[in-house]
């Protein structure tokens, strides 16, 4: 008996043992496509730049480190703040430089350099899409603001209303509107930038015992309306929607996402609402109705703002993923993650983060994280990046978006390769430079391994096409006496991929000798 008993225990030791293996390697499984996105706020400096008035030259140097570290860690978006207080990161028509870029508002970088074009380049570099992050009305952050003469503030008074010690745009005045829209317009037409992003701020979060002051504006423009909270509402649905039109007719490709608070009502209020008890909602009290814009079809995408951990007992994060999920409207999901609060109370679980994004893997409706914010990646804070790689496991290219374009462009055409394994292969292809094509994608297969493009673990490299009509990367990471098999995508801006290219093998010899294609 006690032979036999021992027998089994070795099987089922055995079968235990096999069946954590095949849920370990499911769990490290990332999807092929998936955004992964991180937050760089200007506004009071909190990830870049890391001081006001920095020589030009630092602030160069600190973007370009703040997106190496970016990549390193998955990421292949960034949403950057390029407008945050009414005042802009780049030359303006309609407001002034940011002081929070040059220590001064309406004073202009030294030496002189246009800060988007430059982060825009070298965002797409590195393969990070673009997401350009506009606050539309706040016009100040503190109490003691004194705006530059240039400042719509100084120029247009009766266009802005304070509110808890802070400006902003008057929201129910149509000629506020209509300059934000044409302000944020004019960047949606001189950028070659991937997205026009907003955040949570519409009208302001409310304060105890103090009412917004719009009631004259309301009196003045709202008679249609019984109810002023009606009419706020409309004043934000109007200016979604028309900037949606506007951004469309200009740039057909420019994709169009806001990331709202994350609960839109309590079901206490509505019964379309979440299972959740937050003290203020998008709905009620930003005036955001943010599940008509989704079923207007208005958005491209939306990242609700879930920053509590799994298990809060007021807004549970796997209770508002999974009702935002079932209310996408057929619309991207991006869950915006609060990686900032690793560490504190509710978070100090050292798996919070992957076990977010492992919950967030399991509805098909959800496509990928944007984190807040990008200094907490680039400190790795509580060792936060750990948790990144293990959900990271291989490269992502972003979701398709169908109904903006789903037409792939056509496959690379005449692979060749040449150099040697201890210099590195070197490949060579031609694209279609009258195309759409804005990246390519080398998958590469060990001898005896199946071609399988729908694998991310293939991909070895990702690389953005060139002006010249010849195309190259090299691998450097080969070893000698090997059987290697290249396969090569071609992917629009819109990351819609090309069937792959015809296979090329090559066989590595010895130090010094070239690779021989059989």
């Amino acid at each position: 008996m006690m032979p036999a008993l021992g027998k089994i225990t070795c099987l089922l030791s055995a079968l235990l043992l096999s069946l954590t293996s095949i849920f370990e390697a499911y769990a490290q499984q990332a999807p092929k496509r998936e955004l992964r996105a991180a937050w760089i706020a200007s506004v009071e400096n909190i990830d870049w730049p890391s001081k006001k008035g920095l020589p030009a030259a630092q602030q160069k140097a600190e973007y370009i480190a703040l997106l190496d570290t970016l990549k390193a860690a998955g990421m292949n978006a960034i949403i950057m703040q390029i407008r945050p207080t009414a005042d802009t990161f780049y030359p303006s028509s309609y407001e002034p430089w940011s002081a929070y870029l040059t220590g001064k508002q309406g004073k202009a970088p030294e030496p002189y350099y246009n800060p988007l074009s430059f982060m825009i380049q070298e965002a797409k570099k590195r393969g990070l899409e673009f997401h350009g992050w506009f606050n539309p009305y706040r016009a100040s952050n503190k109490k003691d603001f004194v705006p530059s003469a240039e400042h719509p503030l100084v120029q247009h008074p009766d266009w802005f209303v304070q509110y808890g010690g802070k400006w902003y745009y008057d929201p129910g005045i149509p000629k506020a509107q209509e300059f934000v829209l044409q302000s944020i317009i004019e960047v949606v037409k001189h950028y070659d930038m991937d997205a026009v992003h907003f955040d949570d701020y519409f009208y302001p979060y409310k304060i105890a015992n103090e009412v917004f002051p719009d009631s004259s504006s309301f009196a003045k423009y709202g008679q249609r309306f019984d109810d002023i909270e009606d009419w706020r509402r409309n004043n934000v649905d109007y200016f979604v929607e028309e900037l949606s039109k506007r951004i469309k007719k200009e740039k057909p490709f420019m994709k169009f996402g806001i990331s709202p608070f994350g609960v839109w009502r309590n079901k206490s209020k509505d019964p379309k609402g979440s299972d959740t008890q937050a003290g203020q909602t998008n709905y009620d009290d930003l005036y955001a109705d943010v599940l008509k814009w989704l079923r207007e079809g208005w958005l491209d995408y939306i990242t609700p703002q879930i920053y509590w951990h799994i298990g809060f007992e007021l807004a549970e994060y796997k209770t508002l993923v999974e009702w935002w999920a079932e209310n996408n409207y057929g619309r991207h999901i991006y869950i915006g993650q609060g990686i900032y609060r690793v560490g504190q109370k509710g978070w100090e679980d050292k798996n919070e983060i992957v076990n977010q994004i492992e919950y967030n893997r399991t509805f098909p409706e959800v496509k990928g994280s944007m984190f807040f914010s990008a200094r907490t990646i680039a400190g790795n804070k509580e060792n936060v990046n750990s948790q990144l790689a293990r959900a990271y496991t291989s490269p992502a290219l972003p979701p398709i978006m169908p109904w903006m374009d789903n037409t792939a462009p056509l496959s690379p055409e005449t692979i060749h390769a040449k150099g040697s394994p201890d210099k590195g292969i070197t490949l060579n292809w031609k694209a279609n430079l009258n195309g759409d094509i804005s990246y390519f994608v080398i998958y590469r297969f060990e001898e005896g391994e199946a071609i399988d493009i729908s694998n991310p673990n293939n991909i070895v490299g990702i690389v953005q096409k060139d002006v010249y009509p010849l195309q190259s990367w090299q691998d450097n990471e080969i070893k000698k006496r090997s059987k290697y098999t290249y396969c090569i995508t071609a992917v629009d801006r819109l990351h819609n991929e090309s069937t792959a290219s015809l296979p090329l093998e090559i066989i590595t010899k010895g130090k010094r000798k070239t690779i021989k294609t059989p």
